[in-house]
């Protein structure tokens, strides 16, 4: 669903204007939320979870393609570094999510769990009156933008293309396996596994995403970027082999900051060279970025079903690669 919304974003905010979509797509992620809290007590469960699913999905895939423009369309000087900020908050959500959910779960007991999705439906709820108010900058009519197969035809863009997907499944791989991966190395529960995993994992991208927004002016992306995958490669390979599981939970961390640059980085440096691409550009970048979060980990549990979990991780480590390749070429292109 979120994928599909990507896609049909830019027709959406060409009927509605961005000020508009961002007070829909919040609606849209309110209502979801809440009806995830109520359906699975009036229909079978699993239907319940299912449509729920679909409403605030089209809203985060509303909100996903319409924040960044959003942002990038501020009169600011330090672009790079504002996208990078602005992403971070994902970062920090994601832990304030995963703590108060893990507290709430502590509350009202797992036969309760219908409870909390109400609870989370507040904050998109507020935000879609926030957005009724906020000034927003909206894209001058006149001018004319670069459309999906004008696009499509760069060799450049396809390249920035691969460069999400394989930022979405990097990213997405470690932050859902982690948990799993505490739990059987360590021998604990999920609540511990959840934060000790996925919120140190979070917690340092957060911090990645910060320090970008204070030295992005200072460094260059490209080559920052191939060293930080890198990184996140010998992460995902230390975790694979490393015997000592606190050794591999520390890489488990440290692998959130090696990614952190990669998705806010990725759409600046993409908006700098393709000034004309709009909306369509964030839509077709977010696509990529989304099918990697479904590649990504799926490649991981199908790899971990026959070979185990640390060969899931030795196997996934290929995207880290694959994203050095494409930087490398994209420099090459450039020359």
């Amino acid at each position: 669903t979120q994928m599909v919304t990507d896609l049909i974003t830019p027709k959406i905010v060409e009927k509605t204007g961005y000020k508009k979509a961002a007070v829909i797509c919040h609606g849209a992620a309110a209502l979801g939320l809440a009806l995830l809290g109520i359906l699975p007590r009036f229909i079978p469960p699993y239907s319940g979870i299912i449509i729920s699913i679909i409403v605030y999905a089209f809203g985060s895939g509303l909100i996903e393609v319409l924040v960044s423009p959003i942002i990038e369309m501020l009169p600011t000087t330090d672009k790079s570094g504002n996208m990078s900020i602005l992403h971070s908050f994902y970062c920090w959500g994601q832990a304030f999510t995963i703590i108060v959910t893990t507290f709430l779960v502590k509350v009202f007991g797992y036969g309760n769990w219908t409870i909390i999705p109400l609870v989370w439906a507040v904050l998109p709820f507020i935000n879609m009156f926030f957005f009724m108010r906020v000034p927003v900058v909206e894209p001058e009519k006149e001018k004319k933008n670069a459309g999906f197969k004008e696009l499509v035809r760069n060799r450049r863009f396809l390249i920035y293309m691969v460069m999400m997907l394989c930022a979405g499944a990097t990213e997405i791989a470690m932050a859902e396996w982690a948990s799993m991966f505490v739990q059987k190395a360590l021998g604990v529960s999920k609540v511990v596994g959840d934060l000790t995993g996925p919120c140190a994992f979070a917690l340092f991208m957060g911090i990645g995403r910060m320090w970008y927004a204070v030295v992005a002016k200072r460094v260059n992306f490209r080559k920052t970027l191939i060293i930080l995958s890198t990184l996140c490669f010998i992460c995902y390979v230390v975790v694979a082999v490393c015997n000592i599981p606190w050794v591999s939970l520390i890489f488990c961390a440290i692998c959130g900051f090696t990614v952190s640059i990669s998705w806010p980085g990725i759409y600046s440096a993409g908006a700098e060279e393709f000034p004309d691409g709009s909306s369509v550009m964030y839509s077709v970048f977010a696509m990529c970025g989304d099918t990697g979060c479904c590649l990504g980990p799926w490649a991981l549990g199908i790899v971990a079903d026959s070979f185990g979990l640390n060969t899931g991780f030795a196997v996934t480590s290929v995207f880290a690669v694959i994203m050095i390749i494409a930087v490398l070429l994209l420099g090459k292109s450039k020359a």
